[in-house]
């Protein structure tokens, strides 16, 4: 395992994190935001309040969340610490009563082993925008635009906590929730209703303790994920944490009805790999068509990787994703996987209005070659016709996740704009690009210039301006 030091290269750069909470308006533009993009992107990442208690990793840091507000024609921005539970802890305290996942973790600690930042992901969903953290946590209520925490929300006893990476259907309203644990039952999936109530739950009987970062889902369907990256249940049994790649072992993608039984799921074998995170999903014919950003030699130290150690990692972990499709053939069992690109490029997104359905378009940032992750643009995948259109930023800047916003009004997919924050790494200037996902090869059509540093950071989303009205 590669340790992160104090000195972690993730607490530097563009990693490093800021302790300033702002609110700006009438922001400076370069260019012109179009008057058909209305709403509020909003991204979430890892930004530690006090210095860390041992080894550093990047997963560790307390959530911030940073907001850009626009409307007709003008943004503001605001960034704002997610004040979890832990956070307020440590906050009274004043220092940090967590360790990170590369410590041992202290499982007497009534506190809990591990600190719940709800640092990772964001989803919007009955009115509601929700801070998720990857490790399953409680789901904290942000609101809009003034990205303030509003506190946990609760879906009962029967699910306490969500991991990062729900689905919200399009088409029906309900969103797919799960959460993993390192013991039994390691599995939960449950049903939320379009109002937030919870409608259904049930628990998957998993071989032992996995590592699900993300899931699928299909119209009528579920996709869980058996990979072969998981945490060593023998060193686990000691109290210890420690992830290996068993090699020997297949990953097998599960096909779980969305209100079924876990006894229902059914098990697909497919070629050993990990996966953070899918594209979509959807049902075609006898067959579930799966794509997603496969990575073939998960860890740092795989003896088996031709390339070693020149990709990205992130402490023990390694980032070589390539786009990936797998077609699961329901009535004979069949399973075709076939590489769609070359590319090194991971936290993928779509037009979520097709999320669950037959889509054509994906962006993906492209991961540069650097020590750490960065990503030094993104790509533009047609996975229906093949091909694939690039846009890289200038040398020495470096983006993130890269959302896609509907035009106001527009239907078809891929009729919209691109989103993302955008910063250069020697001074630190930070920008929000809009793009016009038709054409990305023609550049930002905006950029927004953000008034303070922002860091790297993990997920975000697009709540468009007549859901913020709403809510």
């Amino acid at each position: 395992m590669t340790d992160v030091s104090p000195q972690s290269p993730y607490l530097e750069g563009n990693y490093a994190p800021i302790h300033t909470e702002i609110a700006t308006d009438n922001l400076k533009v370069i260019g012109e935001i179009p008057r058909d993009l209305a709403g509020t992107f909003v991204r979430n990442g890892s930004n530690p309040r006090f210095a860390p208690k041992g080894r550093y990793h990047w997963f560790d840091g307390d959530g911030m969340v940073h907001g850009v507000r626009i409307a007709r024609g003008a943004a503001s921005y605001r960034n704002r610490f997610i004040r979890t539970k832990a956070f307020l802890e440590e906050e009274k305290e004043g220092r940090p009563l967590w360790t990170g996942v590369t410590e041992r973790p202290d499982f007497s600690n009534p506190r809990g082993p591990f600190k719940d930042t709800a640092n990772t992901d964001l989803v919007y969903h009955a009115g509601k925008l929700l801070a998720l953290w990857w490790l399953g946590g409680e789901p904290y209520r942000l609101s809009v635009p003034d990205l303030e925490t509003c506190g946990v929300v609760s879906f009962g006893d029967r699910m306490p906590k969500v991991t990062a990476h729900p689905k919200v259907d399009p088409v029906t309203g309900e969103m797919i929730i799960f959460d993993y644990k390192p013991f039994p039952p390691y599995f939960t999936h449950a049903v939320v209703s379009p109002d937030g109530s919870l409608s259904h739950v049930t628990t998957v009987d998993f071989p032992g303790p996995r590592l699900q970062h993300d899931i699928a889902i299909t119209e009528r369907y579920t996709l869980l994920f058996d990979m072969s990256m998981m945490w060593d249940p023998d060193l686990l049994a000691k109290g210890k944490i420690r992830v290996r790649f068993y090699r020997d072992k297949p990953t097998r993608i599960g096909v779980l009805p969305r209100y079924g039984a876990g006894s229902e799921v059914r098990w697909f074998d497919v070629a050993p790999c990990y996966m953070y995170h899918t594209i979509n999903a959807w049902e075609e014919g006898d067959s579930i068509v799966l794509i997603g950003c496969r990575i073939e030699h998960p860890l740092a130290d795989d003896p088996e990787n031709p390339k070693g150690r020149d990709v990205p990692t992130i402490g023990f972990l390694r980032l070589e994703p390539r786009l990936h499709r797998w077609r699961l053939n329901m009535a004979t069992g069949a399973v075709i996987e076939e590489p769609l690109d070359d590319m090194l490029t991971e936290f993928p997104r779509m037009d979520n209005r097709r999320l669950g359905r037959r889509s054509q378009y994906a962006y993906a940032p492209l991961v540069a070659q650097a020590p750490t992750v960065l990503f030094e643009g993104f790509v533009k995948y047609d996975t229906e016709r093949g091909g694939s259109a690039a846009h890289r930023y200038p040398k020495g800047w470096f983006g993130g996740e890269v959302v896609f916003a509907p035009r106001v009004g527009s239907k078809a997919e891929d009729d919209g704009y691109l989103v993302t924050f955008v910063v250069e790494e020697a001074t630190g200037s930070s920008e929000l690009h809009v793009i016009d996902a038709r054409d990305v090869t023609r550049g930002p059509v905006a950029r927004v210039v953000i008034p303070q540093r922002v860091p790297t950071g993990y997920h975000a989303w697009w709540v468009p301006a007549d859901e913020a009205i709403a809510e």
